[in-house]
């Protein structure tokens, strides 16, 4: 049995060298499918682990004298690499000072964002944790400005398609099965927004993607952990602030373009390979503008803790 993804549907495999095994038992300590175990001072493998190996790592990475291997799942030991020192890590001041500098930023300067930028921003991404590996993002780069205004104006040709979905008579039908809150987010939101979009569009505006010199959609597929994109995403930004690129969320685009043939047309006309659960939109770019102060955020409710 194996956990299946999009990328695989069969489990890893575990490799042991005896003679290099010092039975600490590390291992055994954190692989979570209890795929190993510890017999007689040595490790072996077990005969009834939870779902077979998923390709962690976990063991192969703790493994202080080398005596494992993962094979399989987008998995190999040329894939280990020697973790930075803990005195080149952030401290927690910088990484709070890096989050509370960021700001969405919808205006950019006529800049384009290097190849080499954007490598590390996705090389960045990719240490993202994941619901299951292998990982099940995929991922659209618009690279340039030409191609970050062209998805729009095809966006907002699909949508004029599909303006029935914000007809009064259909928000009408949907209430009862959808409920109030859908209601009202499409009534006051999503009807709104498509006007907004293909009017501005009609008159050269492109209020979609910002006409930014980088857009990076961030996706899953039908087996993907639901959050996964959303955690890349944001690793992105993170990884763009420290940069110097300015970024913004653009959560609007997923939803509209996940249901319907018209939805699978506008999805295969742009390389997009699924539908999706979650997914989210991230647009990058030197900021044309420069804020000088923040803005305290909350939470709506934190429970079972008083500061």
């Amino acid at each position: 049995m194996a956990i299946p993804t999009s990328r695989t549907k069969v489990k890893a495999e575990i490799k042991i060298d005896e003679e290099k095994c010092s039975g600490c038992g590390l291992c055994v300590s954190v692989c979570k499918d209890y795929g190993i175990v510890l017999e007689n001072k040595k490790v072996r493998i077990s005969e009834t682990p939870c779902f077979g190996c998923i390709g962690c790592g976990h063991c192969m990475a703790i493994c202080p004298t080398g005596a494992i291997e993962i094979h399989g799942r987008e998995l190999s030991p040329g894939d280990l690499f020697a973790l930075p020192g803990k005195g080149s890590a952030a401290t927690y001041e910088q990484v709070l000072f890096l989050l509370q500098r960021r700001r969405s930023i919808r205006e950019f300067k006529d800049i384009p964002v290097e190849n080499e930028t954007i490598k590390k921003i996705l090389d960045a991404a990719m240490t993202a944790p994941m619901g299951l590996p292998p990982s099940d993002v995929n991922v659209l780069v618009l690279d340039n400005q030409e191609k970050v205004r062209a998805f729009a104006k095809d966006f907002c040709v699909y949508l004029e398609s599909i303006k029935w979905i914000v007809s009064d008579w259909f928000l009408t039908m949907m209430r009862p099965f959808w409920g109030r809150a859908n209601d009202e987010m499409f009534r006051d939101f999503i009807k709104p927004l498509f006007q907004i979009y293909i009017d501005n569009m009609k008159k050269g505006l492109n209020l979609v993607n910002y006409d930014a010199p980088l857009a990076i959609y961030f996706y899953g597929s039908p087996y993907a952990d639901p959050a996964d994109p959303i955690v890349a995403a944001t690793y992105a930004m993170v990884a763009a602030e420290a940069l110097g690129l300015g970024t913004c969320m653009l959560g609007a685009i997923h939803p509209m373009i996940q249901s319907g043939k018209k939805a699978k047309k506008f999805r295969e006309s742009h390389g997009i390979k699924y539908p999706s659960r979650e997914g989210i939109f991230v647009i990058f770019g030197h900021p044309e503008v420069k804020y000088h102060k923040g803005v305290n955020r909350t939470f709506a409710s934190i429970t079972g803790w008083k500061q």
